[in-house]
C-alpha cells in the first residue's frame, strides 16, 4: 500500500539534517519535495537520511536533488545502494548539456532547403519507380493467371468510380461546352464568322475538355479516394496483417482500383464527349440559330473522329497517372491521422499536377506528328 512522502527536520554537530520516510514516488509526493526545498533553502550544509523511505522513483529523486540544491555527496547521504543509485542517475541527467542547434539563416537557410527537396525528390522518384515495378510484377501475374484477378474488387471499384460519377462528369462538361460555345459565338460574330463555333466547340470538347475534365475529376474525387482508404488501413495495421496472411497489397489492394480506373476513363471521357457537344449544340441552337441537325452534319464532315480518338488515347494514361498517384500516397501514410491528411492532399494535387503536365506533353507530341 502507498504510502505518503514525508520528512522531518533535527541539528546534528552544526548541520541540519532531513530523514525522509514514506514512499517518494510521482504518485505520493504530494507537496513534500516543495515543503522539503523550502525548509533546506537557508541550512549552510545538509544531511538526508532516506533509510526509511519505502520506494522511490525519478520524481522523489529528483525532489531530493533540487532541495540538496548542489550539497550532496556521499558522505551526507545515508541511503541504501537502489536509493544511491537513482540520486546518481538523477544527477547525471541534470549535468548533461544539450548542444544547441542553430539553424541557417538568410542564404544558407534557403540553400538547405533547397537541397533537402533535391534529395527528397530522388526519394521519391526511387520509391514511385519501385511502386510501378511492383504493380508491372502484378499485372504480369494477372496475365498469366487471371483467377488471381479479385473480380469483385475490381467490379466494385469501377461502379464506384465510374457509374457514380457520371452525373458530375455530364453536368460539368455540358456547361464546359456551353461556355466554349458562348465564348466561340461572341468572338466570332465580330469577323462574321459565327458558324466557325461549330468547329470550335467539337475540336475543343472532343480533343482536350472532355478527357482533361474528366481526369480532374476523377483525380479529386478517386485519387483522394484511393489515398485515403488505403491510408487508413495502413494506419490500423490491416495491410501488415495481409502481408502475414501471405497476401500481396498490391493484389489485393493496388490492382483492383488501376483496372477499375482504366477501365471507366474511356467510357466516361465518352459521356463527356456527348455531353459537352449536347451543351454546345444547345447555345449553337439558341444563340446562333443552328439547328441540331446543321451542328451534327457540320462536327461530322469538319472536325471528324481524329480528333476524338486524339482525345481518347489520353485516357489510358490518365487513368494510370491517378491511380497510381492515389495508392501510393496511401501506401505512404504513416501512423497519424496528420500523415493521412497530408498525404490525401498529395494526392489531390499531384495528380492534378500530373494531368496538365501529361495534357501538355500530348499537345507538344501531336503538334510534331500534325495529329
Amino acid at each position: 500500500m502507498d504510502r505518503p512522502a514525508e520528512f522531518s527536520l533535527r541539528e546534528e554537530g552544526g548541520a541540519l539534517s532531513a530523514v525522509l520516510t514514506g514512499d517518494w514516488t510521482a504518485y505520493t509526493i504530494g507537496d513534500a519535495g516543495a515543503q522539503l526545498d523550502e525548509a533546506l533553502a537557508e541550512a549552510p550544509k545538509v544531511h538526508l537520511d532516506l533509510t526509511g523511505v519505502g520506494r522511490m522513483d525519478t520524481a522523489g529523486a529528483y525532489a531530493v536533488h533540487r532541495a540538496a540544491r548542489g550539497r550532496l555527496d556521499a558522505s551526507t547521504v545515508k541511503a541504501g545502494p537502489g536509493a544511491h543509485r537513482l540520486l546518481d542517475i538523477v544527477d547525471d541527467a541534470l549535468k548533461t548539456r544539450h548542444p544547441v542547434v542553430t539553424k541557417p539563416q538568410g542564404f544558407w537557410e534557403l540553400m538547405d532547403r533547397i537541397g533537402r527537396g533535391v534529395v527528397e525528390l530522388g526519394h521519391d522518384f526511387m520509391e514511385t519507380v519501385t511502386f510501378f515495378g511492383h504493380l508491372l510484377v502484378v499485372v504480369a501475374r494477372a496475365i498469366v493467371n487471371p483467377r488471381r484477378i479479385r473480380w469483385a474488387a475490381c467490379i466494385s471499384l469501377a461502379e464506384r468510380a465510374g457509374l457514380d460519377a457520371i452525373p458530375i462528369v455530364a453536368t460539368t462538361t455540358f456547361f464546359i461546352g456551353a461556355v466554349v460555345g458562348l465564348l466561340g459565338a461572341n468572338m466570332l460574330r465580330l469577323f462574321g464568322a459565327e458558324v466557325f463555333a461549330v468547329e470550335l466547340i467539337g475540336i475543343a470538347v472532343l480533343r482536350e475538355f472532355a478527357i482533361v475534365i474528366t481526369a480532374v475529376l476523377l483525380a479529386g474525387r478517386s485519387a483522394s479516394s484511393f489515398a485515403a482508404e488505403i491510408g487508413s488501413m495502413k494506419m490500423n495495421q490491416e495491410i501488415d496483417a495481409m502481408k502475414v496472411m501471405g497476401v500481396d497489397p498490391f493484389e489485393a489492394l493496388v490492382f483492383p482500383r488501376f483496372f477499375a480506373l482504366l477501365v471507366t476513363i474511356p467510357l466516361l471521357t465518352f459521356v463527356a464527349v456527348i455531353a459537352g457537344l449536347v451543351g454546345g449544340m444547345m447555345v449553337a441552337w439558341s444563340v446562333l440559330d443552328l439547328g441540331p441537325a446543321f451542328f451534327l452534319q457540320r462536327i461530322a464532315d469538319n472536325v471528324g473522329v481524329g480528333h476524338f480518338w486524339a482525345g481518347m488515347a489520353k485516357a489510358p494514361v490518365m487513368a494510370v497517372v491517378i491511380a497510381g498517384i492515389g495508392c501510393r500516397q496511401g501506401l505512404e501514410v504513416g501512423n497519424d491521422v496528420e500523415s493521412l491528411g497530408r498525404r490525401v492532399t498529395a494526392a489531390v494535387v499531384h495528380a492534378i499536377f500530373s494531368i496538365i503536365l501529361i495534357d501538355a506533353a500530348f499537345a507538344l507530341v501531336y503538334m510534331e506528328l500534325n495529329i
